[in-house]
């Protein structure tokens, strides 16, 4: 290589894979947090001469909370840096997963990707009748009439479900002002039709203007960057197993969340 020839640009690779939450998947499973993840991210942004982040997103969701702080690192540093992020989503990128893809400045999917599912989800067990018939008395005292609030072991009142709509009903109204700030000049259909939980496939998703086009991160780096690009892939390796998994309370509170995330995926039927 001659001393002053050009050198080639350079790309940090993310991946933003599993459930969105504060705590360890199941069976030290990652998941997506801003604990977790934060510093990926800061660390693919002070990489010297970046020509862009790349994101490859495959989330299920989970808690929005997470996905507002981890979007809202992504972007203070993409404005900081001035470095475009692009996000290519893989199985899924719904509910808070679309949320961090969001936070790209551009969406690029498979065509049988799942995009959207732009809602809140609340669900839970109720086990009162259970525990009368194998003749259990539950004994509860709290200071607080709302201290209580769904108790999974008493019967559902109408007025803690009312409350809890309330709930779920601002945290969406947060969600939806997310992605009209991010998305707003390129969505294509009316709220009433994007923002009612919805999910869709890739290829419908780019017509509905919740994805800008067809692609893969590979392909993208290539038609971009060329094929001298280097591609500096952030936290690929796989972390260690807890060592508190292999004792019994561990391994019940992993398979708790090991079922959390079966379900998340299963909502968008894979």
């Amino acid at each position: 290589m001659w001393p002053f020839s050009p050198r080639p640009p350079r790309v940090a690779l993310l991946r933003l894979s599993g459930l969105i939450a504060a705590r360890t998947g199941g069976f030290g499973t990652p998941t997506i947090s801003d604990a977790a993840t934060g510093p990926l991210i800061e660390r693919a942004f002070r990489i010297k001469r970046l020509a862009a982040l790349v994101l490859v997103v495959n989330s299920p969701g989970g808690s929005p909370v997470q996905s507002a702080l981890v979007a809202r690192r992504i972007r203070r540093l993409a404005d900081e840096k001035r470095v475009p992020v692009i996000a290519c989503v893989e199985d899924a990128a719904a509910s808070g997963g679309y949320w961090l893809a969001a936070a790209a400045d551009e969406i690029l999917v498979d065509p049988a990707s799942i995009i959207g599912s732009i809602g809140v989800i609340s669900a839970g067990f109720g086990f009162q009748d259970a525990l009368a018939r194998i003749g259990v008395e539950r004994r509860l005292h709290t200071a607080g009439a709302q201290k209580s609030f769904l108790d999974p072991f008493r019967p559902e009142s109408t007025e803690e479900v009312e409350r809890l709509r309330g709930l779920l009903g601002q945290l969406h109204e947060v969600f939806k002002a997310e992605i009209r700030a991010r998305r707003g000049a390129k969505l294509k259909a009316p709220e009433a039709e994007l923002f009612t939980g919805r999910f869709w496939t890739g290829a419908r998703a780019v017509e509905l203007g919740l994805a800008d086009r067809i692609g893969d991160a590979a392909g993208e780096i290539r038609a971009r960057f060329g094929d001298k690009a280097r591609v500096i892939r952030i936290g690929d390796r796989s972390p260690p197993w807890p060592l508190r998994l292999f004792s019994a309370s561990g391994l019940a509170e992993g398979a708790l969340a090991a079922a959390e995330e079966r379900a998340a995926w299963a909502r968008l039927g894979l």
